[in-house]
């Protein structure tokens, strides 16, 4: 990551966090800075709690983004692949689909991420074999599987209160806490510590870089492009399936027409917001987990400002409208510097 996206990255965060900072404190009774902060409700333990659970269900699919971003593509079916994931693992538990056997919840979590990387390999067939933009493929996906999920559900909500064998453990497993944190954060540290591993430690993670930065240069040089390509779209849905787990059990029910909306421009804003180009080859894991930390934190201050919560969606919008003006200046500085080198 080049010294300019990691200053104007650290700029956008700085500036997001210093003006919401200034108006929660100018808004709490609490006189002095550090008083107010310590008083306030940001840093109440439920408020902590709730915030440290939104971070683990938004991260995982996150970083299964941030993935494929560095590849040089994108995801826009993310939201609605959680939507159809959750009505899918729902249907395996309670059998009340004629297409969906009923099966106890370990078996279903299995078919489930089966099913998810086989909608994976789908995409990397379309983007990386056959060619298609990813733009197109993963924007028909958003209509979709949002549209195959109403379908099945007859547009009406869908729950685990009738599973056919019982969710014993399962319930409490992924809803509850693991030593005192929310069982989804800890699932998220435990997948950010594999995806690290896979993008800075691994062969594939330097092949992916590569590809992101220049296809084919990396074609040239020996790596199978295609099959990194489709393995970051695999892993992306995985990831998607994972966060659909949590979100499910966690809301109870799943209304296929607004589960999971717009949280693929989430996981591209925490993506941007930690470092990672639109144009691909560059972002890191440890830059993802802190953008999408500081994008919840700020929503989560809007809800506590008593602010109309679609307000967060213009900041999500500023955040990847900065990550795109930040590529674009890299490119104009590029083109200069070329220039006056020829000149």
């Amino acid at each position: 990551m080049n010294r300019y996206r990691k200053e104007g990255c650290l700029a956008l965060v700085l500036f997001f966090v210093a003006f919401w900072t200034i108006l929660f404190s100018r808004n709490t009774e609490a006189s002095g800075f550090l008083q107010s902060l310590i008083e306030s409700r940001f840093l109440s333990l439920r408020n902590l709690e709730n915030l440290s659970r939104q971070v683990g269900m938004y991260g995982i699919f996150s970083l299964g983004m941030g993935l494929v971003i560095i590849s040089g593509g994108i995801d826009l079916s993310v939201g609605s692949l959680m939507a159809l994931f959750g009505t899918v693992f729902f249907f395996l538990l309670t059998g009340s689909h004629a297409w969906i056997p009923g099966m106890p919840w370990v078996p279903a979590i299995i078919v489930l991420l089966a099913f998810s990387a086989i909608v994976g390999m789908f995409h990397g067939w379309l983007i990386a074999k056959i060619r298609m933009p990813a733009f197109v493929v993963t924007l028909c996906g958003l209509l979709g599987y949002r549209g195959l999920a109403q379908t099945m559900t007859h547009d009406t909500a869908i729950g685990y209160y009738d599973a056919e064998f019982g969710i014993a453990g399962l319930e409490s497993l992924l809803t509850g806490e693991i030593l005192g944190l929310p069982a989804a954060f800890i699932a998220f540290l435990f997948v950010s510590a594999i995806v690290y591993y896979l993008l800075h430690l691994s062969v594939f993670g330097r092949y992916l870089l590569a590809l992101g930065r220049n296809e084919q240069a990396a074609s040239y040089s020996g790596i199978n492009t295609k099959m990194i390509m489709a393995l970051a779209y695999v892993i992306c849905s995985i990831l998607a399936a994972v966060s659909a787990l949590f979100f499910a059990l966690y809301t109870a029910d799943v209304v296929p027409s607004i589960h999971g909306n717009f949280y693929e421009l989430y996981a591209i804003a925490g993506a941007v917001l930690g470092g990672c180009s639109l144009r691909g080859g560059e972002g890191t894991v440890i830059g993802i987990i802190l953008g999408t930390t500081v994008l919840l934190v700020l929503q989560n201050m809007v809800n506590l400002l008593g602010y109309d919560s679609s307000f967060s969606k213009v900041i999500t919008a500023l955040v990847i409208l900065g990550g795109v003006l930040v590529d674009r200046f890299e490119i104009w500085k590029l083109v200069t510097r070329t220039k006056n080198n020829v000149a």
